[in-house]
């Protein structure tokens, strides 16, 4: 069996102490759900802005995967949680801008996408990733 290990990064916020960044267990590299946090200075941003809160979320996994050692490429399955349907496109919107340009296997990674409540009042938008290096 291959050691289980932490991944951690100063460029993506810091986890609350009940899990890690992200966990690596052999090729497997797990993203914990990212919110619009500014890792410099852990302050939740972009309130109200589903578009901007997305691509600061993925910012912040993408900081996360290249400290494990992965790339947008890697992933294999990303899940989106938002609050409210009617922010769906703006997020689409925001997710096609940013990953599709860093898949450049041109394989898009899997997607789950739920809406739900969000553990602060200011998060539109939550993502975790799944990748396989």
């Amino acid at each position: 069996m291959s050691d289980k290990t932490a991944v951690s990064t100063t460029d993506a916020p810091a986890p609350m102490p009940v899990f890690s960044q992200g966990v690596r267990k052999g090729n497997l590299l797990q993203v914990s759900g990212q919110g619009s946090v500014d890792p410099a200075t852990g302050q939740f941003v972009n309130e109200g802005d589903v578009k901007a809160q997305t691509t600061r979320v993925l910012q912040n996994i993408e900081a996360i995967l290249k400290a494990g050692g992965a790339t947008f490429d890697d992933v294999v399955m990303l899940r989106v949680y938002l609050t409210e349907r009617e922010l769906f496109a703006p997020m689409n919107e925001a997710y096609a801008e940013f990953v599709g340009p860093r898949c450049p296997s041109g394989v898009l990674p899997s997607r789950t996408t739920v809406f739900t409540g969000l553990p602060l009042e200011p998060m539109l938008v939550e993502i975790d990733a799944l990748a396989a290096l």
